[in-house]
């Protein structure tokens, strides 16, 4: 982790090391959306593990405001100057990032896309989970909970993020199943935990009975419960992420289930594919991971920080 660079002042200082990483192997630029979510720091950890085994230099792009779309395409142009060997890119908006990843594309430096799928553009892979998938199972498992009746609120991330519009569609194709069960209120809270404890503190006031709460990441689902034992109620709550945090919360029975999006196979699997790609080794077009729910039966495996895991072999899963 010596090279995890925590913010501009950090990456404009390693900018520098670029010229010389071919020495030591190649240079991967890392671009990730912020600092506050724990799931992208697990994709760092899986791509600075996976840069070890494979003697790969990782540099971080990490915006210091969250979700910065300015300082996104900042570090992209930052990243065109410096031209590593190849870019692993999670954009902050599919979208708006698009003329972004055309740049670095330009640049004649590739590009493997992981996690949130960019609207168009020429990458060596896509690496993603399936959020739709994720999404609906980890809804049912609230909803079968919760005895298929009561009612639940939906806490959304960002609005038009991709990520968000098939997590959500999930949850409300799972409701579908269960006619019982009544959705009261569904509002954004852009990922953010303080954001999630604000609106939940809302939601509580407007809602005497909440019985159970669909959150689409698990920082959400954090602060959704911190708003729960702040006015001392109790419902169900489940987040999708498979964070560290989320499985202890997990273990002590305060959080219901995380779906595992599985960020540090991610960050393992995009680096891996992009090495491979520059040493021209055979490489798989796009990996989807399959939705696990992490619960109380089986979130042990989960409980070994990301520091200490281990990157899986990419044969095994792009099978």
């Amino acid at each position: 982790m010596k090279h995890l660079a925590t913010g501009m002042a950090a990456i404009l200082a390693l900018a520098g090391s670029f010229g010389t990483a071919r020495a030591d192997g190649e240079t991967i630029a890392v671009f990730t959306k912020n600092q506050t979510n724990p799931y992208f720091q697990a994709v760092r950890v899986g791509t600075e593990t996976a840069g070890k085994a494979l003697k790969a230099k990782i540099i971080q792009y990490v915006p210091t405001k969250p979700d910065s779309i300015p300082e996104q395409l900042s570090q992209v142009e930052d990243v065109i100057v410096k031209k590593p060997d190849a870019v692993v890119f999670i954009p902050v908006d599919y979208k708006a990032l698009v003329p972004a990843v055309a740049k670095i594309d330009g640049a004649k430096i590739p590009i493997v896309n992981i996690t949130d799928r960019i609207a168009s553009g020429n990458v060596v892979a896509y690496v993603g989970a399936d959020d739709y998938n994720i999404g609906l199972e980890t809804g049912r498992y609230l909803l079968k909970a919760m005895g298929g009746k009561g009612n639940v609120i939906i806490l959304e991330g960002v609005k038009g993020s991709l990520t968000n519009i098939d997590r959500v569609r999930g949850f409300t194709d799972a409701l579908k199943e269960f006619p019982n069960v009544k959705l009261v209120a569904q509002q954004p809270a852009n990922y953010q935990r303080l954001q999630a404890l604000q609106v939940m503190e809302n939601l509580m006031q407007s809602h005497s009975q909440i019985d159970g709460v669909l959150a689409a990441n698990d920082p959400m689902a954090v602060g959704a419960i911190e708003a729960l034992d702040g006015a001392n109620r109790k419902a169900m709550v489940v987040g999708i992420n498979g964070s560290k945090e989320a499985v202890d919360l997990i273990k002590s029975g305060k959080l219901l289930a995380s779906g595992d999006f599985n960020g540090f196979i991610q960050g393992c699997l995009g680096t891996e594919i992009a090495v491979r790609h520059l040493r021209k080794e055979k490489t798989p077009k796009e990996i989807i991971l399959k939705p696990v729910v992490i619960q109380k039966s089986n979130y042990q495996p989960y409980e070994t920080p990301v520091e200490q895991r281990q990157c899986p072999k990419l044969a095994d899963v792009a099978k």
